[in-house]
């Protein structure tokens, strides 16, 4: 048995809310403010006419993927950990994107060296990654996200998976709090990649009660 690593993508991978934010300027004459909470309410037309609403930002969304995917670009480091990790460990990137933004999200990031298996989902991680860990018989699984849900959700679901918070846009990183149900929050890859192997190394699964390390 290998061990098992389930990295979510965007602002883990590559960097998503900056690119986003330019593209609604741009092509949509809306300012985004990066901070914490509801993204709507961060948008704001620059004809005055207020913030959006939850099913505006939702398709706003739907217009950046896939048609604007392009414009992201690489988090630092998370290239050469990922082939490193690769050398001890299955890995697999669990993406929330609708099904058809799978084969554009491999394409995206094998032009960037990432060639690993890419699962689309949608709504809470938990589930899926429970699957994932039954489907590879892990004999130790780490789990990266962005998000505090999605923590959450994996550690209702697989409580077992050690799990790490990491926001790798700095200027987006200083407005987000701790995921309350990650084990660790770290936020560049060379120290994530160390938190990392120390798990693979161990050989252990998570407790199911834990004190969140800082780092």
């Amino acid at each position: 048995m290998r061990p098992l690593l389930i990295t979510d993508c965007d602002e883990v991978l590559l960097h998503m809310v900056k690119h986003f934010g330019v593209w609604l300027g741009d092509a949509h004459a809306i300012d985004f403010e990066l901070g914490a909470g509801d993204w709507s309410g961060r948008m704001r037309r620059r004809d005055g006419g207020g913030p959006l609403t939850t099913e505006e930002m939702w398709e706003k969304l739907g217009g950046f993927f896939p048609a604007e995917m392009a414009r992201q670009t690489l988090v630092p480091h998370a290239r050469e950990a990922l082939a490193s990790l690769a050398e001890i460990a299955d890995i697999v990137v669990l993406t929330n994107l609708h099904d058809v933004c799978r084969q554009p999200r491999i394409e995206q990031l094998a032009a960037f060296g990432i060639d690993h298996r890419v699962e689309c989902n949608q709504g809470g991680k938990g589930g899926p990654v429970a699957r994932l860990v039954e489907e590879y018989d892990a004999s130790v699984t780490v789990f990266v996200d962005d998000l505090a849900v999605h923590h959450e959700s994996v550690a209702r679901h697989a409580p077992r998976v050690h799990r790490l918070h990491m926001v790798s846009e700095p200027e987006l990183a200083p407005h987000i709090p701790a995921a309350p149900h990650a084990h660790a929050r770290i936020d560049d890859w060379p120290r994530a990649q160390a938190w990392i192997v120390d798990r693979f190394a161990a050989g252990e699964p998570a407790s199911a009660t834990y004190v969140q390390e800082t780092a």
